[in-house]
């Protein structure tokens, strides 16, 4: 792979994009709040919910596959200004239709669909631009920092869009995303992002790779690295146990903790101060030398802490909320590490597709565990979907220690995964 260095003034061009983005992060998780909240009070329908629920996966699902090759083709920086800017022309589209009184269901499914696909394109490239821009031993840091910011995010987005709609009408509060999205997009004007070398793409007759040909060439990346195949495989393993462990909270609370509202809250809250938390511990700490071991580290905390929250009696509801934190914590020390690997070992013109696989292929879980989950819950419990969950993402923890695949990720991947290379600007097949 070959190695593009950061400039040496990389925190001041970075953090100036990374603080724009992470507005446009605030803005849409409060958009997305204001959104759910109109629909549930026009509709009161949990059907219309859980339509919109898929209508904001599918695009993950469906799009993410599509969107990585056009992620290591394109210039990246267009490709975050037009996600940012196809954001707020359809959240001002939404505007519009509100102050003329003409906003519908479909309409808000729409937007969410829009909003959705340039998602499945704008996560690919801020990850696969991170590693151009940041030095190699700081990427877990910058991982930590990602983990708590989405942990912000979460508590921050529903208490201001909350907030919002007691003060002002629902236009306004949707500007607010219309204006994040304008703060993501100014600095990109005047900084660039690298782009990498076309170094690992099969190459067309007429000396350009087709889409397929690309598409192609990401999946034999990814076939050909046994240790990615391993992880993504319990990626979408772990999404399938712990998905539907978010919308079978509520009942464990009501039914399981005799709790009440309140309850629910204070265990939400506490899963995102335990994101925070862990994101700023990693991006203090740097993790373990080894990337990998801190990833399963946190996987076996994830387990335990889930399995605390399902074993949890009705008399020490406290128990629960303590295990959301540590649930919180131990998804940053998972996933941050993660995705340092990943920038740093995968190919600069595959992180796009290899970002992208990844993203969409534990999306695909969603749909089908939520399907199942519910089922299981009725027949036999919802403690018994925390408690499996639970044990099996511990165990999987454990066995990564013991599978060679996986616990030397960083070294077993193929430096040349597909049939050709560059050199001099020149595209030439190798022998």
């Amino acid at each position: 792979m070959q190695n593009i260095q950061p400039s040496s003034n990389w925190k001041l061009s970075f953090f100036t994009i990374w603080i724009g983005q992470a507005f446009s992060l605030l803005g849409s998780g409060l958009v997305q709040f204001v959104l759910v909240w109109w629909l549930t009070i026009e509709t009161g329908s949990a059907t219309v919910l859980a339509v919109a629920t898929l209508v904001a996966i599918l695009p993950q699902v469906v799009v993410g596959p599509l969107a990585g090759p056009l992620v290591d083709r394109l210039n990246r920086r267009a490709i975050l200004i037009v996600a940012d800017g196809v954001v707020a022309l359809a959240t001002l589209w939404l505007i519009y239709l509100y102050s003329i009184d003409a906003m519908q269901v479909w309409h808000v499914y729409a937007a969410m669909l829009i909003r959705g696909s340039v998602g499945a394109f704008h996560f690919p490239t801020m990850q696969a631009s991170t590693s151009l821009m940041v030095p190699q031993e700081h990427l877990s840091r910058v991982a930590g920092l990602n983990q708590a910011l989405q942990g912000i995010t979460s508590i921050l987005s529903p208490a201001l869009g909350a907030l919002l709609l007691q003060i002002f009408e629902l236009r306004i509060a949707l500007a607010v995303d219309v204006g994040t999205a304008l703060l993501a997009i100014l600095p990109l004007f005047f900084i660039a992002i690298p782009q990498p070398p076309r170094t690992t793409t099969a190459v067309a007759e007429s000396g350009r790779a087709s889409f397929g040909q690309d598409l192609r060439a990401g999946l034999r990346y990814v076939r050909g690295w046994p240790g990615l195949m391993a992880i993504l495989i319990m990626a979408m393993l772990i999404n399938f146990l712990l998905v539907p462990s978010g919308s079978l909270m509520p009942l464990l609370v009501k039914n399981e903790l005799n709790g009440d509202a309140g309850l629910f809250a204070t265990m939400e809250a506490l899963l995102g101060v335990g994101v925070i938390v862990g994101g700023i511990v990693l991006s203090v700490w740097g993790g373990f030398k080894r990337r990998v071991v801190t990833s399963l580290v946190g996987l076996i905390g994830i387990g335990v802490g889930v399995i605390v929250v399902g074993l949890t009696p009705a008399s020490a509801a406290w128990l629960a909320v303590a295990g959301m934190f540590v649930l919180g914590a131990m998804q940053s020390l998972t996933n941050g590490p993660l995705f340092a690997v990943l920038q740093t070992v995968v190919a600069p013109d595959m992180q796009g597709r290899v970002m992208s696989l990844i993203g969409s292929l534990s999306a695909a879980m969603t749909p089908l565990s939520l399907i199942v989950a519910g089922p299981v819950a009725d027949a036999l419990g919802v403690r018994v979907w925390y408690i499996v969950g639970g044990v099996a993402c511990t165990l999987m923890g454990v066995a990564g220690f013991f599978i060679p695949a996986v616990i030397n990720v960083e070294h077993n991947h193929v430096q040349t995964a597909t049939p050709s290379t560059v050199v001099d600007e020149r595209v030439v097949e190798m022998t």
